[in-house]
């Protein structure tokens, strides 16, 4: 045993085990399923009662007394006296960031293309009026979800974005919902923020979607909700993955573990490489890291859903990868490129040994709001396009509608929607 930064003994954890592709998913699949009667009755409660609900929830699960939900801009002002300016001047360079990578996404407003003669097509693209973000709480803070939900949202054009976060908001969350350009700002957490959100109470205006990360029940209730009020996607404990060769330097790859780790007990991390020799080497640095970690005990609970596959080759690596659909995908191999074009499924990919998951997380630019538990094989990360929707366009001239005529009749009598058909012949007339 050795001594900590702090001088508390510190005890390795189990040493990391080998798994394989279907162990890591029967692992991180959803188990929203555990905690649904327990959030159909909050949301039910919602429903029925609105604030009284709200507070009786709040109460119960954060331990705190709330009678005025919304926060107020004396609060927020009070909470700039409070944050060092050197916080304030890197959240406003985050800010910066984000919204540069995410005016990058946006579509044109409106394009048009004439197709043939007469044929015109195009989409129209609008913005959502309201919109909810959801900033976890619980055991860290989170400053940099503010930004990334807010700022993606507004640099979508959403014309009111929303935020409920729990218990005693951090001062540093309310001066980066701030910076990011949130409307209001509510302090109320867990599946009743998310029921409030989707229902409306006296005090929420309801929304039209909701975004951002949370623990089960959290999650499980944007599932119950989402035949009323759109999601994003289901995103729970975070997971990071490392896909590696020989050339990787263990020290690194060890660093984005453990840092994916201390998220919380439920986190998990994936090593797969084509090197035997490399899980060894990287657990030995994650041991050497993990002894001046303050928040050691967490990343430790997080090594028991943890594991390493090792692969034949780094083809199978990449074919195995591609199962694992990571939340974050760290790439260290000689070619990193190729590997690249051969991922299918990830929420975000880090490329190099010089590109930690930690530079997704706060300054890229680049969005951290990610599907987990294997959701990334279907749906995507934050970005502008689900604040938007798309309307498509058509306009024809009377020659360009006789050009489409003999289609239209065809189809329309084979189905015998003869209305269909005379709405055509009407205009040939």
């Amino acid at each position: 045993m050795a001594k900590a930064a702090n001088d508390q003994e510190f005890v390795e954890p189990e040493k990391w085990k080998e798994i394989d592709e279907e162990y890591w998913i029967q692992n991180r699949m959803s188990k929203t399923d555990e905690v649904k009667e327990t959030v159909e009755g909050i949301i039910e409660q919602v429903r029925k009662d609105g604030d009284k609900a709200l507070r009786e929830l709040t109460k119960k699960f954060d331990k705190v007394d709330v009678e005025r939900f919304a926060v107020s801009r004396e609060e927020i002002e009070a909470a700039y006296e409070e944050v060092d300016q050197e916080v304030v001047d890197e959240l406003e360079n985050a800010a910066f960031n984000i919204q540069r990578f995410h005016r990058m996404q946006l579509p044109p407003d409106m394009w048009t293309t004439e197709v043939e003669p007469g044929i015109t097509l195009g989409v129209k693209s609008t913005p959502l009026n309201r919109v909810g973000c959801y900033i976890p709480g619980g055991l860290a803070s989170y400053p940099s979800t503010a930004l990334m939900t807010v700022v993606a949202a507004k640099t979508a054009g959403v014309d009111e974005v929303i935020c409920c976060t729990p218990g005693q908001i951090n001062p540093a969350v309310l001066v980066a919902l701030d910076i990011a350009g949130c409307d209001e700002i509510y302090r109320v957490g867990g599946a009743q923020a998310i029921a409030a959100m989707a229902l409306g109470t006296e005090s929420i205006e309801k929304v039209q979607k909701i975004v951002g990360p949370g623990n089960r029940f959290v999650t499980e209730a944007k599932i119950l909700l989402q035949d009323i009020v759109g999601i994003d996607f289901p995103a729970g404990p975070s997971e990071a993955a490392v896909l590696a060769d020989s050339s990787a330097v263990p020290e690194f790859v060890a660093a984005d573990l453990v840092a994916q780790g201390e998220h919380g007990p439920s986190s998990a991390f994936v090593l797969v490489t084509d090197d035997p020799s490399l899980p060894d080497k990287v657990w030995e640095q994650m041991m050497i890291q993990l002894k001046d970690e303050p928040r050691r005990d967490i990343i430790a609970q997080s090594m028991k859903n943890s594991g390493y596959i090792v692969a034949k080759d780094m083809e199978l690596a990449i074919e195995i990868m591609n199962g694992v659909a990571p939340e974050h995908l760290c790439i260290e191999v000689k070619d990193p490129m190729d590997v690249l074009s051969k991922i299918r499924n990830a929420g975000s990919i880090f490329v190099g040994p010089y590109t930690p998951i930690a530079a997704g997380d706060y300054a890229s630019g680049t969005n951290h709001v990610l599907p987990t538990s294997g959701y990334a094989t279907m749906c995507s990360g934050l970005t502008v396009s689900m604040f938007r929707k798309t309307s498509t366009v058509q306009m024809l001239t009377k020659e360009g509608l006789a050009a489409l005529a003999p289609t239209i009749n065809t189809l329309a009598g084979v189905e015998g929607l003869h209305a269909h058909a005379n709405s055509v012949k009407i205009r040939n007339a």
